[in-house]
Formats: structure tokens, C-alpha cells, sequence
């Protein structure tokens, strides 16, 4: 197969950088960590002025999702993916992330996908997520996705372990549908956490072997710190930790820091945000 259903193949890459995928076959062997702290004061001035009016339960998950949709339409590098051991261009923006039907410990809980796209605002990407969200409540104890886990589940051991082998088999060959890749928490652009909601910290988590995502990212709990200006004054800043799983593979060190250093301004910047991009980069071929 020389195309997928989820993007398209990329064929100009260095000769090395395209063995690559066969010396580490598998992400977990290709995982590269970068820790980030990213001030987020204007970013809290924002959300502040945006509750105000009217957008109910915004917050840094949305600037953040808005921020990194805006570094994949200028920088589409980080948004590839490997399967089958070949390096793809990703035709959308699929961000996947928990959701818990409850506040409780032992609350069920549910994965969401949101599908984004290169022009999304911050407005944008918060009606989007309200509206996934409001489904998913509506849907009650299981969406599409974990019907499909629940069918499998009552399945015997060595059923269940084979049918897993067969989806990984179908994943290779580009044999699955894209009706289950949309559905899988397994495919996607990124996985995001929001483990400071928990007031957790930005765990390191790693990516998963099954599936085609290339970056899972924690975001920990918002802090304050005192530093010292140029002029020897004290200031007060609000800080947030990262924690970016990344798969090597995908682009090299110098693209990955290029592209970050982007996410940082944003985050930082956020008002930039609030009107879609003047341009949108293709990936290369």
C-alpha cells in the first residue's frame, strides 16, 4: 500500500533517517522526553476576560490544543506519523484525550477525540470541545469506542489476544478502517492529559506500540514564582510544567525545538490565537 486512509506518504527523506524506523521498529524504543515550563500569565488574562464573556469553563486545556494546532499549520513536521515502518504526512488534527463521567475515584471513564483543523481559533477549538464533551455526557456510560472495548473484553483470553495480534496485523497493511481509526484512542495527532486538574504534576508517560500517535504530552499544575527583572525588581509569574513524549522518528532534533520554541510564544502570546493563521504550510513530499 503506498498511501493511508489517515494521510499520505512522504518519500523525500534521508536515506538513514528512512532506516531508522526499522532499527527502532517500535516507539517505545524511539521515545525522546522534552520537559518544558512555559509562563502562562497573559494566558490567564485571557481566559479571564474570555469567562467574563460568556465562554464558560475555559481554560489552559483549550489554549493549549488552540496553540498546538497552530504549531502543526506552520510546522506539519510534527503532525507525521510511522506505520508499516514508513513515515506519513497526517491529513487532519486528531487530539485525543481522557474524560472522567464524574469527579469520584472510581468514576468510569471515557476517551474523546477531538478532529481539528489548521485555521481553528481558540474560540473555535473551545466550541468545539464543549460540543464533544456535551455529547459524550449525553451518550451516557460508553461511547462508540468503548462499546467496541466492551465487545472485546467478553471475548476468551486467547480470542481477545488474537483478535488484538489481527488489529495490529490490519493496523500495518493499512488494512483497518478509517471508521475504527476514528474511533481509536490509539491514532491521533497527540494525546493530551491534564494531570494538573488532579493537581498532579506533568507526568512522563510513555507512547503506546499499537497505533500511529506520535506525541503524548502531560500538562501539570499552574504555579507562581517570584524572580528578579532587569532592574532588580521582584515580579510575580505564572508558570505551567510540560511533560512531551515524542517519537523520534518523525523529525529531527533541530525541527522538534524549532517547533516547540513556536508553541512557547504562543502560550506566552495568546492573543495571537484568537484570528486564524495568514498561511497554512504543507508538509513536504
Amino acid at each position: 500500500m503506498m498511501s493511508r486512509k489517515e494521510g499520505r506518504r512522504i518519500r523525500s527523506r534521508m536515506p538513514m533517517d528512512e532506516v531508522s524506523s526499522f532499527i527502532m521498529p517500535e516507539k517505545t524504543g524511539a521515545s525522546v522526553v522534552f520537559p518544558a515550563t512555559i509562563e502562562i500569565t497573559r494566558s490567564e488574562e485571557l481566559l479571564r476576560k474570555m469567562k467574563n464573556d460568556g465562554f464558560k469553563g475555559i481554560g489552559m486545556i483549550h489554549i493549549f490544543m488552540a496553540a498546538y494546532a497552530r504549531v502543526l499549520s506552520q510546522y506539519p513536521g510534527l503532525n507525521r506519523f510511522i506505520r508499516g515502518q514508513r513515515l506519513y504526512a497526517r491529513n487532519g488534527i486528531e487530539f485525543c484525550m481522557v474524560m472522567k463521567k464524574e469527579l469520584k475515584l472510581n468514576a468510569p471513564e471515557t476517551v474523546l477525540k477531538l478532529f481539528l483543523k489548521p485555521e481553528d481559533t481558540l474560540e473555535s477549538v473551545y466550541h468545539q470541545l464543549k460540543e464533544l464533551i456535551a455529547e459524550n455526557h449525553a451518550e451516557g456510560d460508553q461511547n462508540s469506542m468503548d462499546s467496541f472495548a466492551r465487545l472485546l473484553i467478553h471475548l476468551p483470553r486467547g480470542f481477545l489476544k488474537f483478535a488484538v495480534w489481527l488489529l495490529k496485523f490490519f493496523d500495518y497493511f493499512n488494512l483497518l478502517p478509517r471508521s475504527l481509526t476514528k474511533l481509536s484512542p490509539f491514532h491521533g495527532s497527540m494525546f493530551v492529559t491534564n494531570m494538573g486538574s488532579l493537581g498532579a504534576p506533568a507526568v512522563q508517560h510513555h507512547l503506546y506500540d499499537f497505533g500511529n500517535l506520535p506525541m503524548f504530552v502531560s500538562m501539570g499544575t499552574r504555579r507562581t514564582e517570584y524572580v528578579l527583572n532587569k532592574d532588580g525588581e521582584t515580579e510575580k509569574r505564572r508558570l505551567i510544567d510540560f511533560t512531551f513524549m515524542c517519537d523520534e522518528r518523525i523529525c529531527d532534533g533541530h525541527y522538534y525545538t524549532t517547533a516547540f520554541k513556536k508553541l512557547r510564544r504562543l502560550i506566552e502570546n495568546p492573543e495571537e490565537l484568537l484570528k486564524p493563521p495568514e498561511m497554512v504550510v504543507e508538509d513536504i513530499r
